[in-house]
């Protein structure tokens, strides 16, 4: 198992409880495990708590936990988000697509949303592509556009496989 011979062990899933009590059971000495997935549920830090004969800081963002064995375990930006909670947030060149999307779909709810039934939706994909548009526009990119023929291919399982 990968455990015990992993360094680093990074949650990316977005989904509860990814690194349990068992795994830090066999987890090799000095590992380090962080979360980029989802909050800070990813991994059982209460878990991990409760194992511990001793927890200290080593570092800002990174925390030791000593096993009874002697192993230690070493937990990133206390189990949130990486790039959230040990960094300095998301770049402002992601959120400025963040924000388009958002109030791109805020027009969109404002033109037509009495027409909708009460449901969760998806952001329509115009609004997505129209950002994506926008943000390589800004940067300088061209977007090449399909052939008919290609176009034809992709929306077909006819051929190729």
């Amino acid at each position: 198992m990968c455990l015990r011979i992993s360094d680093v062990l990074l949650t990316v899933t977005g989904n509860t409880a990814v690194i349990r009590r068992e795994h830090f059971e066999i987890m090799k000495d000095r590992a380090i495990v962080g979360n980029s997935g989802h909050f800070n549920v990813e991994i059982d830090l209460p878990a991990l708590a409760d194992l511990a004969v001793e927890r200290r800081p080593v570092r800002e963002h990174v925390e030791e936990f000593r096993l009874p064995d002697g192993r230690r375990i070493y937990v990133l930006a206390d189990g949130r988000l990486l790039n959230l909670a040990a960094a300095e947030g998301h770049p402002a060149a992601v959120m400025d697509m963040s924000f388009a999307n958002q109030a791109l779909s805020l027009e969109y709810l404002a033109r037509r949303g009495r027409s909708l039934a009460p449901d969760v939706y998806t952001v329509p994909p115009e609004i997505d592509q129209q950002v994506a548009a926008l943000k390589l526009s800004a940067e300088g990119v061209r977007i090449d556009t399909l052939t008919e023929q290609q176009a034809q291919y992709l929306r077909s399982w006819q051929e190729g496989t």
